[in-house]
């Protein structure tokens, strides 16, 4: 299938047919992978894995190791009303 390059504000974009989308299930705003092979730009789907929210509170906001000593490290700010930090 022949397709074009178009400018697209700053860049460049090529038009994906609705029926490939479809085949695909790939819907607006979906994300993708694009790898360039040489000659070739692969674009496929990408796999998205749903993180647990376990999985995510493992990411967020991790404190400086204690054992290290880079606890001091961390910044909390001022305070700036009624709280006791001990």
């Amino acid at each position: 299938m022949e397709a074009r390059l178009q400018k697209w504000g700053n860049s460049d974009g090529i038009r994906i047919p609705s029926s490939i989308l479809k085949s695909l299930n790939l819907k607006t705003n979906d994300k993708v992978d694009l790898i360039q092979e040489h000659d070739k730009i692969i674009i496929s789907k990408q796999t998205k894995k749903h993180k647990t929210l376990e999985e995510r509170f493992e990411e967020f906001n991790k404190l400086p190791d204690e054992e290290k000593g880079s606890i001091e490290a961390f910044d909390w700010g001022e305070d700036l009303g009624k709280e006791k930090f001990n």
